[in-house]
């Protein structure tokens, strides 16, 4: 086929998804070839695509494509979380639009509409995933509601309840009145709100006096059980032991030391409310609170409730915590005023709070005393910190970058009890009975339960579902058929039952397979194991995990624990953690900002491959990456740039190779090229080795942009152009002169340019998917069309080596051209001038060099002609180019004085500003109290100045 003079992504990107997909390409068949496994960290059944998905999945692609490549079983795993919370709040806000609620329906009777709604709009995000290229496993996509993944989060709650580590408990969680649920740390949406600071007097039991204490929520002194000062602070030592009498509630509290109170905070004295307050919990257990003892004043609305003990005054019953809007009046309010009647508000200062909010709710959240599900985390994680401590070629596993193994050891050394119960209908219901005495009997099915508890026994089960993250925390082995003893040998789920992800269809409209598809691999479906491995001997552990550092506890590491304790193996080898996905200024996306940028925006805008790119080149190790769409519109121009190169090797008589070796050649630059693709394939292998995704990309630009577009096809076309009816291609162009069709350097020419542009495509691949494959076939011989798709390709092995001399040839007429063009470039002389340039003895090496590459140097350097004696004006410009000086005479062509004059006077102004953006940045003030942007800006303009000063400098010395 004839490639399209205009390079238009969308099209080329809706026919190769649906060809690869419906010839199951994203899962050759492979069962004796060396397994590869990665576990996409499933996305919510409400979600879509955000630019955080495309960068996660894009690396994940990038390393499954190469895998491929190389020739080895890879299997990338794919599925969608149930998302508890957003599920049901999506449901529950249809419902309400109808004019109805979730009570007005049984509970299985609410679980069925939402399954109706997943039927119906679920999953939206699964053929975003496809727009962007994501070769995903989707014939069996898995879903952490199916029938056999349920299994296996049922089965790992009893076990570990068995075991003894999963128990219930009476601790703080976050609850959100709003859903009234706990939820997770993650769900929690930390926000600055301007509030008060209270200061209150409480009086003395003795009536000796009083203690002063400070406090944000005023409304939670209703439930105070205590007054910590600080051991060390001397002001309160003799008020140890003793009690305070709580104005409202008369409640008789202790005066207690805990390091919690911070002397040089307020008063050092702090009100202790263990109910209400992740710290104030802490200090009231080390005081000899039992959690069942401590006070709960509010409901799960946050509503003011009764204490155990009786004390609080009537009227402050169903209040609302603070401030609601309908309501005129609530319990802060009353407090405040309440305790100014009685002379005790010391003052009221103005102060920003950090404020906790559901992410979802919008709810302020409230650390709630309630029974809950708790993991014993601590006891899990050690295995868990011991694997990463010994590394992946111990047994355990490499976290990469390894800068963020502080912070791993950090949380896992202090780890809390994992909270997994939440208080909804949609997710895996936990499976506890109880009796009516509360007795509970924790089973897989009730009829066990039953067994366990006794005939007759009535058994009531536990409302509560299980945290999504306890369910994701298994997807590494849960998703390949654990726990059946022989599970399906195709990874197979039951995602169809409940309405899995559609497929692409193919492109003569029909689903499922076209089998006369030649593959590299043949494409006959997952491959047939039985009396072999199952999937999950074979895919477990995973190789690599691929996640964004903001869920390395909430994921990674309960993945860790989990796969670690029930498979007693690691559930990948590698865990590699990227950076966010910023805007430009740096500062963190979000919909309140309206800074967020749609991914598919941008691929309807620039295309997939040039998104991915994008994603490829800015992902650095630890470091987040700033959005710049002008960076992906640059790469769209790359994509752009290597379509033109492959319109002019169709043209000119240059197709496919057909051997991953290289081709043997004589002519300097064909062996020069073939070195260069080996030096690239080393260092992309070593970037790949090492997670260097930013360094595999700019590996691939420069190379293809610098190397093979811009010095390669300009150095052989007037071997390869041919004349007007000779070549295939409709942009054959005169060229003067030249070799015919049949000439032995332009054959072998042709055959190392086609080979050298399919070792591009292959590499390219992973990160540009659809203009590779598209170029693929367009570059195929007409008498020996592709056998198989670039997708099931063979990874570069050139087989060859870096001929030096070719190198030092093609080197020395690359950087003479280069620094001839720059200095043109500097003097503001005309490109096209033609000059003569002069070497006063040059070297044997330099004299063979022009003679062979002379045309080169002529058409691409416009240098007339070589002359081996020194020049006979001082009117000069020189360049250096390996141990030769090269100089050109330039009377006639410019007056030198007037540009010596005008460079040093460009250089005298650019040190003056280097100088004064230098003297701010080392001023301290500056540097410290500047806002972060306006700083990074000065080093920005001061690395420029300084190169145009260096620039400019050598400018002026080549004048002489």
């Amino acid at each position: 086929m004839t490639i399209d003079k205009t390079f238009d992504p969308a099209a080329i990107e809706a026919k190769w998804y649906a060809h690869w997909e419906s010839t199951g390409a994203f899962r050759p068949d492979r069962p004796h070839a060396e397994p590869y496994t990665i576990v996409n960290p499933p996305p919510n059944v409400t979600g879509s695509l955000h630019i955080g998905h495309a960068l996660d999945n894009t690396l994940q692609d990038i390393l499954i494509r190469h895998a491929r490549l190389q020739g080895k079983d890879a299997l990338w795993v794919v599925g969608m979380d149930h998302a508890g919370i957003a599920t049901q709040m999506v449901v529950e806000r249809q419902l309400n639009a109808q004019g109805q609620k979730r009570t007005d329906f049984t509970r299985d009777e609410f679980v069925a509409k939402v399954w109706e709604w997943k039927a119906e709009s679920g999953g939206e995000i699964t053929g975003q995933l496809r727009r962007l290229g994501c070769s995903m496993d989707w014939e069996n996509e898995r879903f952490t509601m199916d029938e056999g993944f349920s299994k296996a989060v049922i089965k790992v709650f009893v076990d570990l309840y068995n075991q003894g580590l999963l128990y219930r408990d009476k601790r703080l969680v976050n609850w959100d009145p709003g859903l009234k649920t706990a939820i997770s740390d993650l769900e929690v949406e930390t926000r600055e709100i301007n509030g008060k600071f209270w200061h209150f007097k409480y009086p003395l039991e003795d009536g000796s006096g009083f203690i002063s204490v400070a406090t944000t929520r005023p409304e939670t002194m209703l439930a105070d059980m205590a007054v910590a000062v600080n051991p060390s602070d001397e002001r309160y030592a003799h008020l140890v032991g003793k009690n305070v009498r709580l104005p409202i509630t008369g409640r008789l509290i202790p005066i207690v030391t805990d390091e919690h109170a911070d002397p040089e905070l307020g008063s050092g004295a702090v009100k202790i409310t263990p109910g209400h307050d992740f710290n104030d919990f802490e200090v009231g257990r080390r005081a000899g609170f039992k959690a069942s003892d401590m006070f709960n004043m509010l409901d799960g609305e946050g509503r003011v409730v009764q204490t155990a003990d009786g004390l609080i005054p009537a009227e402050y019953i169903g209040q609302y915590r603070f401030g609601i809007e309908g309501e005129p009046t609530n319990a802060r309010k009353m407090v405040v005023e309440a305790i100014d009647a009685l002379g005790l508000l010391e003052k009221v200062e103005d102060r920003v709070i950090q404020t906790p909010f559901g992410d979802r709710s919008g709810q302020v959240i409230e650390p709630w005393l309630t029974d809950q599900w708790y993991v014993d985390a601590a006891t899990l994680a050690k295995p868990a910190i011991e694997a990463a401590r010994k590394g992946k070629a111990n047994g355990g596993f490499d976290i990469v970058p390894k800068s963020w193994e502080k912070t791993y050891f950090n949380w896992m050394e202090n780890i809390q009890p994992w909270c997994v119960s939440r208080q909804l209908w949609w997710g895996h219901q936990i499976p506890a009975w109880f009796t009516a005495d509360g007795t509970c009997y924790v089973a897989e099915t009730e009829e066990a339960a039953q067994g366990l508890a006794g005939v007759g026994v009535a058994l009531t089960r536990d409302p509560d579902v299980l945290d999504t993250w306890f369910s994701s925390a298994l997807w590494p082995f849960g998703t390949l058929g654990w726990p059946e003893e022989n599970p399906p040998p195709t990874g197979e789920g039951d995602h169809a039952k409940h309405g899995g992800g559609a497929r692409a269809e193919s492109p003569d409209g029909e689903g499922g397979r076209s089998l006369n598809v030649p593959l590299h691999q043949p494409a006959a479906g997952p491959p047939p194991r039985s009396g072999e491995e199952s999937l999950l001997q074979r895919h477990y552990p995973n190789d690599v995990l691929i996640s964004g550092f903001d869920i390395l506890f909430f994921w990674d590491a309960r993945m860790a624990m989990q796969g670690i304790h029930f498979m007693k193996e690691v559930p990948w080898k590698t865990l590699y953690l990227h950076g966010l996905v910023r805007a430009a200024d740096g500062s963190k996306m979000s919909k309140s900002k309206g800074n967020t940028v749609d991914p598919l925006g941008l691929i309807d805008q620039y295309g997939a491959d040039a998104l991915r790119f994008f994603m490829a080149a800015m992902e650095s190790q630890g470091r987040d990456i700033k959005m710049d769409e002008s960076r992906v519109a640059g790469y769209r121009n790359f994509a752009t740039k290597l379509w033109n190169a492959a319109r002019f090797a169709q043209s000119n008589g240059i197709s496919g190779s057909h051997s991953v070796h290289a081709p043997k050649a004589e002519l300097a630059v064909n062996r020069w090229i073939i070195g260069e693709v080996v030096e690239t394939v080393d260092k992309l292998n070593k970037a790949f080795a090492e997670y260097r995704f930013d360094g595999m990309a700019d590996v691939l630009y420069h190379f293809v942009f610098d190397q093979f577009c811009d010095w390669y096809l300009e150095l052989i076309k007037p071997l390869v152009q041919v004349r007007p009816g000779e070549g295939r291609g409709p942009d054959a162009v005169e060229a003067g002169p030249q070799p015919t069709l049949g000439n032995a350097d332009a054959d072998e020419t042709r055959e190392v340019a086609g080979w050298a542009l399919d070792q591009i495509l292959v590499m390219l691949h992973p990160f540009m998917p659809f203009i590779t494959e598209e170029l693929w076939h367009a570059l195929s011989d007409s008498e020996y069309p592709r056998a198989y798709d670039i997708i099931h390709a063979q990874w570069p092995e050139p087989n060859a080596t870096v001929d030096a001399e070719a190198v030092a040839e093609i080197n020395w007429v690359i950087d003479t051209i280069s620094k001839t063009r720059s200095f043109k470039a500097e003097l503001s002389i005309a490109p096209g001038t033609r000059l003569t340039a002069n070497i006063a003895g040059p070297q044997t090496a330099t004299i063979a060099i022009i003679a062979r590459q002379g045309a080169a140097l002529s058409r691409l350097g416009r240098i007339d002609d070589f002359v081996y004696s020194p020049v006979e004006t001082n009117n000069v410009a020189q360049i250096v180019v390996g141990d030769d000086t090269i100089v050109f005479a330039l009377d006639g062509v410019i007056d030198l004085d007037a540009e010596r004059s005008r460079i040093t006077k460009a250089i005298e102004a650019a040190t003056k500003e280097r100088d004064a953006l230098s003297g701010r940045l080392s001023n301290a003030a500056f540097v410290e109290k500047a806002k972060p942007e306006a700083v990074e800006k000065a080093r920005a303009d001061h690395a420029e100045k300084a190169a145009e000063v260096e620039r400019l400098t050598a400018a002026r010395k080549r004048l002489g």
